[in-house]
């Protein structure tokens, strides 16, 4: 590799160092809101530059988990329960968008294999009650939501979905690390992947209508699990990351 190329890829991987680290610190709260972040602190605190950490600040202010001061720097933003289930909606909104485009527009028979041979991994990842494979579920999840976004063959809807998704708590995944926390996972789970399956033979068939109010259905169950959250307690909010930026006053 020339010393060209080795620098870029040295630049990449401390922006995405800044930018996992700084994330990570943020969802689990651990800055105090309204309060100005530090950059030579958050520099030394996760061993990066200057230059890699004001690019993942900047990154975090277009994805909403900062904030710009008027006085110069960045705070964490703070999000209320309506502002996540605003985004929860939006996220069903465009996500059943993209599957009503790919309806009408036809999806590419590769493109259904590889959505079933996902949809097959959620099935044995679900398993039976007690047998939950998690990290898998979690993984093949993502995949599976990514697929739909693809397959409604734009850009601007694949962006979108991506955008709102990394508002906290409003992704696909959110809460199902917290498993524990919620009541009858494992049936909630398998409702989930009704629905999957559902969004999938609506595609195939063709029915734009059907498939994206199944999509905005599906994706109403995050907003079930944040009530459930919400109303839980604050020692919850410990636990579930992202859940200590929303206030509850």
């Amino acid at each position: 590799m020339c010393a060209g190329r080795r620098h870029l890829a040295d630049r990449t991987t401390q922006f995405e160092k800044a930018l996992i680290g700084l994330r990570t610190l943020v969802l689990r709260g651990a800055f105090e809101t309204n309060t100005r972040l530090s950059e030579v602190a958050l520099a030394e605190r996760l061993g990066i530059s200057r230059t890699p950490l004001r690019q993942a600040l900047d990154r975090l202010v277009d994805e909403g988990l900062l904030e710009r001061i008027e006085t110069g720097g960045t705070r964490v933003a703070r999000f209320t329960l309506d502002d996540i289930n605003d985004a929860i909606e939006l996220r069903g909104v465009v996500e059943g968008m993209g599957a009503r485009l790919a309806a009408e527009r036809g999806v590419s028979p590769g493109l259904l294999g590889e959505a079933e041979r996902v949809l097959d991994g959620i099935d044995n990842a679900i398993g039976t009650e007690g047998f939950i494979d998690l990290a898998a579920y979690v993984r093949q999840n993502a995949a599976f939501h990514a697929l739909l976004a693809r397959m409604a063959g734009s850009s601007i809807v694949q962006r979108e979905v991506e955008r709102v998704g990394r508002t906290p708590l409003a992704s696909p995944s959110s809460f199902l690390k917290e498993q524990e926390l919620i009541p009858d996972f494992h049936a909630s789970l398998v409702r989930a992947q009704w629905q999957h399956r559902a969004i999938l033979a609506a595609i195939r068939a063709r029915e734009g209508a059907r498939a994206e109010a199944l999509t905005r259905e599906h994706a109403r169950l995050a907003r079930e699990n944040l009530e459930h959250f919400a109303n839980a307690g604050p020692s919850i909010a410990t636990r579930v990351p992202g859940l200590s930026l929303v206030a509850t006053d």
